[in-house]
């Protein structure tokens, strides 16, 4: 794996830390993007946006693309008078006071159901990519229309790994990972945070294993999953309603590699809650 750099940040990799100065990470919003329509190049988009607005894509920057605008412009976006609900969806329907035709889709996309609860209406699936979420990531906001849901991308890392293509054509010389971002929840917290459901360009983690702590024992465990933290940070400029569907984080010292978002997901047989 190469480590990849921001040297307007980071300093070159051969300088002393002190002559690199503090460690940074700046994040920056890219507002000005259009609404995304099917078949438009979301890397286009971010490459012509950052422009217009003075932060142009630079070597080594990390893209954190929210699911929603890769969905739209894959085509992901079902009307709901066009769904039949199954019978299970309908009893589903009928115990929760849900619209079946949602439970319907949210069972659709989903290869297992982990929890539910009926007569809240909380179905907690996991997607047919491994993610294990709340229906499924069927959503309803920042969608045209009152009838009109999103569903996740078809394979999110082949998505990243387009964005990153179209954003390398329209910034030649500029190598950058691309990290899609969408919100769960958490088991054991309250609150939504923005997890990496697709990713290219970059090792989801940062494996400290191996390596020796500050009182010089050997780590055995810890690997940071990265990519999440990173899609963590693209929210707190990005935020749901504020139109802007795009971070870049400049100056996070990144491992290349050519995997996706995988490794991150914890195989069945080692999660002692399911």
């Amino acid at each position: 794996m190469t480590p990849c750099y921001n040297p307007s940040v980071m300093g070159p990799i051969a300088a002393t830390k002190h002559e690199r100065g503090p460690p940074r990470v700046e994040v920056i919003g890219v507002s000005g993007i259009p609404e995304v329509r099917p078949d438009d190049r979301v890397g286009e988009l971010i490459a012509q946006a950052s422009v217009a607005q003075g932060t142009p894509v630079e070597e080594g920057d990390i893209l954190v693309v929210t699911q929603k605008i890769v969905s739209k412009a894959e085509g992901r976006l079902v009307r709901l008078s066009t769904v039949e609900p199954s019978p299970l969806a309908l009893r589903m329907a009928e115990e929760s006071g849900r619209d079946p035709r949602l439970i319907e889709l949210v069972l659709r996309e989903s290869r297992a159901i982990v929890r539910m609860d009926p007569v809240r209406g909380i179905l907690i699936t996991e997607t047919r990519h491994g993610f294990v979420c709340a229906n499924s990531g069927v959503d309803a906001s920042n969608v045209p229309g009152d009838d009109v849901v999103s569903l996740l991308p078809i394979d999110p890392d082949a998505s990243a790994r387009g964005i990153r293509e179209e954003l390398r054509r329209a910034s030649p010389g500029h190598t950058v990972a691309v990290v899609i971002s969408d919100t769960f929840g958490r088991a054991w917290r309250e609150g939504h945070a923005n997890f990496a459901i697709g990713v290219a360009g970059m090792d989801p983690f940062k494996d400290y294993r191996g390596t020796r702590d500050t009182s010089g024992k050997t780590l055995k465990v810890t690997r940071v999953a990265v990519a999440d933290e990173l899609a963590g940070a693209g929210e707190l400029v990005m935020a749901k309603a504020s139109g802007t569907p795009v971070a870049i984080v400049r100056g996070y010292p990144y491992s290349s590699a050519t995997g996706g978002v995988g490794p991150l997901l914890r195989d069945r047989s080692a999660d002692l809650f399911r």
